[in-house]
C-alpha cells in the first residue's frame, strides 16, 4: 500500500486565504504564504493553492503570489484558478509550482488537458471537478464550473473518464453539496471516480472529523485527502490527523 497524503487547501480570494460553505459565505483564514509554510512544517505532504475568484473575474491566476508561496516550500505545490492555456501552465511551472489544476477551462476545451500533459507531463496536470448531485428523474453527479456556480449538465463520471483518456495525472473532485459543511466528504462520487479512472484521486469538500478522512482514504478509495476548515480553524492539526490515521493502520509519512 502506498503512502496516503494529507494536503491542506488554500482557497485564495483577494490575496487572502478564505473558507466558505457550499462555495459561498467566505471567512478569512490568513495569509497564504505564511499558512503554506506553516502547514509544510506541520507535516503536510503537499499544498494546494486555488485562486477561487480568477475564473469568475475572468483573469489569470495570481502568479506573483503563487511564486512567493513556492519559494518557501519544499513539498509539491499545486496551483489552480484561471488557468486557460499551456502558456498559463508554463508561467506557473517556471515560477516554481509543481502542478497546475484546471477546471472550467478544461470543460470548455478538453484538448487543454491533452496539450498540457503532452508538453509538461501528466504528473503536472490535475483536473479539478466541482460536482453536485442532480436530483432529476435519474440522479447523477453534475459538473459545475466558475467556482462551483455554473451547472453544465455534464455527467461527472463520464467527464472524469474523458480527463483520464486525455492525459490527466490526477483528479480532484469537490462536492458543492458538502464543501465547508464539515459533514464528511461525498464518498460515493470520490469512489466512483477512483474506480472509473484508475487515477490518483484527491478527496475534497466536507472534512470535519478524523473519521471523515479515514473514510475518504478507505471507503472513498482516495489516495489523498484535502483539508481546509479542519486545519484553518484549529479543529485538528496535520500531525493529529496523521497520528490518527497511523493508529488505524493507514500508511502515512510522519
Amino acid at each position: 500500500m502506498s503512502l496516503k497524503k494529507i494536503i491542506p487547501c488554500l482557497d485564495v480570494k483577494n490575496g487572502r486565504v478564505v473558507k466558505g460553505i457550499n462555495f459561498v459565505e467566505f471567512k478569512d483564514a490568513g495569509d497564504p504564504v505564511e499558512l503554506a509554510k506553516f502547514y509544510e512544517d506541520e507535516g503536510a505532504d503537499e499544498i494546494v493553492f486555488l485562486d477561487i475568484s480568477a475564473t469568475v473575474e475572468d483573469r489569470e491566476t495570481t502568479v506573483v503570489l503563487a511564486e512567493k508561496c513556492a519559494k518557501n516550500l519544499k513539498v509539491p505545490f499545486t496551483v489552480g484558478g484561471g488557468i486557460r492555456t499551456c502558456e498559463d501552465f508554463r508561467k506557473l511551472l517556471n515560477a516554481g509550482v509543481s502542478k497546475c489544476s484546471v477546471n472550467s477551462a478544461a470543460v470548455s476545451n478538453p484538448n487543454l488537458i491533452k496539450e498540457a500533459s503532452s508538453e509538461f507531463g501528466s504528473e503536472a496536470v490535475v483536473v479539478a471537478i466541482d460536482v453536485a448531485l442532480f436530483k432529476g428523474e435519474i440522479a447523477k453527479w453534475e459538473v459545475y464550473t466558475h467556482g462551483g456556480l455554473k451547472p453544465t449538465g455534464i455527467d461527472a463520471i463520464e467527464w472524469a473518464k474523458t480527463c483520464a483518456l486525455n492525459g490527466a495525472g490526477s483528479i480532484l473532485p469537490t462536492s458543492v453539496d458538502t464543501d465547508g459543511t464539515k459533514s464528511g466528504y461525498d464518498l460515493a462520487i470520490t469512489r466512483a471516480i477512483a474506480e472509473a479512472t484508475n487515477l490518483p484521486v484527491i478527496a475534497s469538500g466536507g472534512a470535519g472529523t478524523l473519521e471523515h478522512i479515514y473514510d475518504a482514504l478507505t471507503i472513498g478509495k482516495a489516495e489523498s485527502a484535502l483539508v481546509a476548515s479542519m486545519v484553518h480553524f484549529n479543529i485538528h492539526s496535520i500531525r493529529e490527523i496523521k497520528e490518527y490515521l497511523k493508529s488505524k493502520g493507514i500508511k502515512v509519512k510522519i
